[in-house]
């Protein structure tokens, strides 16, 4: 029963993670480029070059916030990886009938107690 929950919620967590996968991939470009915008604003001495690296940082940086429903996405790749931990972690054990024979289970006390 519990491996049809992980199922379920695996394969709910993959449907989004799918459906969300280009703003994940335009987010990543995104900070990627923001964080070398940054880099260069840092690296540079003159005035109107910080101010150019400023403004392009504040356009990329726009793009990077009209993708922010990629965190959806990237939630759920998430808790794909928490499905997959869970699944690995949970073992089947097998369903054992106790026989309910009196002649069965008295000879399995008479041979304990014979070990004794």
């Amino acid at each position: 029963m519990k491996k049809f929950g992980l199922f379920i919620v695996g394969a709910i967590a993959t449907i989004v993670a799918l459906a969300n996968l280009g703003p994940m991939i335009g987010l990543g470009i995104t900070l990627i480029l923001l964080y070398f915008v940054a880099k260069e604003f840092l690296k540079t001495e003159s005035g109107v070059k910080k101010v150019m690296w400023a403004i392009i940082g504040c356009i990329i940086f726009a793009f990077t916030a009209s993708n922010i429903p990629a965190v959806v996405g990237v939630a759920a790749v998430y808790v794909l990886y928490v499905v997959y931990r869970k699944w690995n972690q949970i073992e089947e054990k097998p369903v054992v009938e106790e026989e309910n024979d009196p002649f069965t289970n008295f000879e399995k006390q008479w041979s304990e107690l014979k070990q004794l």
